[in-house]
C-alpha cells in the first residue's frame, strides 16, 4: 500500500484522521474502507495511532518554524538568519520524508511484495527518482 497523493492541511480541516487531498474524488475516497477508493482509483494506507501521531507531531513542528519564517521575512530579518532558519525546515522535511519512508518500506511494501504485487517494486522506482532529485 501507498500512500500516493494523500496530503492533508491540518490548518484547513479538523483532524479526524480521514483527511483527503482536495483533488481526490468526491464520490467516497473519505469514505472509503478498502485500500483502493473504486471510483478513482487512490490508495490510502490505514496508520497505526502511534504512528500516526509521530508524523503529524513532526508536521506541527514544521508548520511552526515555517510561520516563524514568515514572521522573520514580516519583520525585516537579516537574511542570512533567515536562510539558516529556512535550512533547518528543510532537514526537518528530510527527516520527516526519511521516516516515512522508512515506514512504507517496512509495511507497504513488504506487503504488497507478499501480496504478489510485483508492480511496487516499479513504483518503488519511481518514487526513489522523484525523490532524489
Amino acid at each position: 500500500m501507498t500512500d500516493k497523493n494523500k496530503t492533508a492541511a491540518p490548518a484547513e480541516r479538523p483532524d479526524d484522521g480521514n483527511n483527503i487531498p482536495e483533488q481526490a474524488c468526491k464520490q467516497g475516497c473519505d469514505q472509503m474502507s478498502e485500500d483502493v477508493c473504486p471510483t478513482c482509483s487512490h490508495r490510502k494506507k490505514l496508520r497505526a495511532p502511534e504512528e500516526k501521531k509521530k508524523l503529524l507531531n513532526r508536521l506541527r513542528r514544521i508548520d511552526g518554524q515555517v510561520r516563524g519564517l514568515e514572521r522573520m521575512v514580516d519583520s525585516d530579518a537579516y537574511c542570512p538568519d533567515i536562510l539558516v532558519q529556512a535550512s533547518a525546515v528543510n532537514s526537518a522535511m528530510n527527516g520527516f520524508c526519511k521516516e516515512l519512508l522508512a515506514e512504507h518500506l517496512r509495511s507497504c511494501v513488504v506487503e504488497d511484495i507478499k501480496d504478489g504485487r510485483e508492480d511496487t517494486i516499479d513504483e518503488l522506482v519511481e518514487l526513489l527518482k522523484k525523490l532524489m532529485k
